[in-house]
């Protein structure tokens, strides 16, 4: 089965999604979505087909690691590029499962579980109050929900130094706490509840907090510190039983590498639509595995990538939990064409339908297409 064409469309979500579709001489086609390529994403597509217009579209792994290594020098280990790799490799499972009639888990080993369990990135709007946070936690787990997250980064916080210095002040440590007291409490002790901190303060700042929360039972701390120093990660994974958490910046198996074999963290979480793919993910899974440690992927991705996501969620042992971030996005369920509504009473039943399971919806894609740019033209 030879690829006969590869076409993008970017479409308005959590900022723009890449959707890539890869057409086939056998009619059959895939899509697939990658996320937070920037504007360059379709371009780099673009630039990518070339060599892979006639190779057999069943050969998903060897297309993935032909174009990681021609691109080696252009950026092929981190970023953009593999945003774009990984965007036209989950087509290719689509086209793949479709071409054999079966789900792409069955293609990544088969499953372990009929489900992915999701949790809900939260925002309490403009007021963000510890009240108006506690009131957005009751909300969603009222609708189904047993994972929140909440963010404790403010830069607009009065006790700040200035804009640029991320060291926490007593005065911001206590807002951060005050916060996820007043969510913790909303909730009760049973609903897993993770903090996130995107990355954004130093070592000491980062232990602080992490100590300071110690209290509420956290299912993590996410990113207290920037991704790239993993001994500084590690640090704090060590000062304080409250679970560290990583990864959505890191890419493909070779950036996972140094923070699983130094078990800096306790979870880890790459974002699969973005870093590094299904069959990729599975193999950083694979690795984290060995040092028990569990996977929960980041994820804004559209329903078509969360979806893709659930393939490779579903097929290993060391699964956690997914994220979900369109709560504020109404259009969701329009954007896929699918038999029932694709997250229920907090899950995501696995699709059993050929390929990746759902189908992108033109017709409503179009509606939020990128101003001045074509859908899969």
């Amino acid at each position: 089965m030879k690829i006969t064409d590869i076409k993008t469309a970017e479409v308005q979500g959590h900022g723009y999604s890449t959707y890539v579709r890869i057409f086939t001489d056998e009619g059959i086609t895939g899509t697939g979505e990658c996320i937070h390529g920037g504007d360059g994403a379709s371009r780099l597509i673009e630039g990518l087909k070339g060599m892979l217009l006639g190779e057999d579209a069943l050969d998903v792994d060897r297309l993935f690691e032909k174009m990681r290594r021609r691109h080696i020098f252009n950026g092929a280990l981190a970023g953009n590029m593999v945003t774009a790799m990984t965007g036209i490799e989950i087509a290719l499972w689509d086209i793949a499962g479709k071409a054999l009639n079966v789900p792409v888990y069955r293609l990544l080993g088969g499953k372990f579980r009929d489900k992915v369990r999701v949790y809900v990135d939260c925002h309490a709007g403009k007021g963000d109050t510890p009240e108006a946070n506690a009131e957005k936690a009751r909300e969603v787990v009222a609708m189904g929900f047993n994972a929140i997250k909440f963010d404790i980064d403010d830069a607009n916080n009065p006790y700040k130094l200035d804009e640029w210095n991320w060291s926490v002040t007593p005065g911001e440590v206590s807002a951060m706490v005050e916060k996820v007291a007043a969510i913790r409490e909303a909730v009760g002790p049973n609903i897993d509840v993770a903090i996130d901190m995107h990355g954004r303060y130093d070592t000491h700042s980062g232990i602080r907090v992490a100590q300071a929360l110690e209290p509420y039972n956290l299912m993590w701390l996410e990113e207290p510190v920037p991704p790239e120093n993993i001994d500084a990660m590690r640090e704090i994974k060590q000062s304080t039983s409250t679970p560290i958490c990583t990864g959505e910046n890191l890419y493909l198996r070779y950036g996972f590498r140094d923070l699983i074999e130094k078990q800096a963290v306790d979870v880890i979480m790459p974002d699969l639509p973005k870093c590094c793919g299904l069959s990729e993910g599975r193999k950083i899974a694979n690795l984290a595995e060995i040092y028990y440690i569990p996977l929960a992927p980041h994820n804004v991705c559209g329903p078509l990538g969360t979806i893709a996501s659930c393939h490779t969620c579903v097929s290993i042992p060391n699964f956690l939990v997914l994220e979900w971030h369109w709560l504020e996005r109404p259009h969701w369920n329009e954007l896929v064409i699918t038999d029932e509504p694709i997250i229920q009473d907090g899950h995501i039943k696995i699709p059993e339908k050929p390929g990746l399971g759902v189908e992108l919806n033109d017709e409503a894609a179009k509606k939020y297409l990128k101003s001045e740019t074509g859908f899969f033209e």
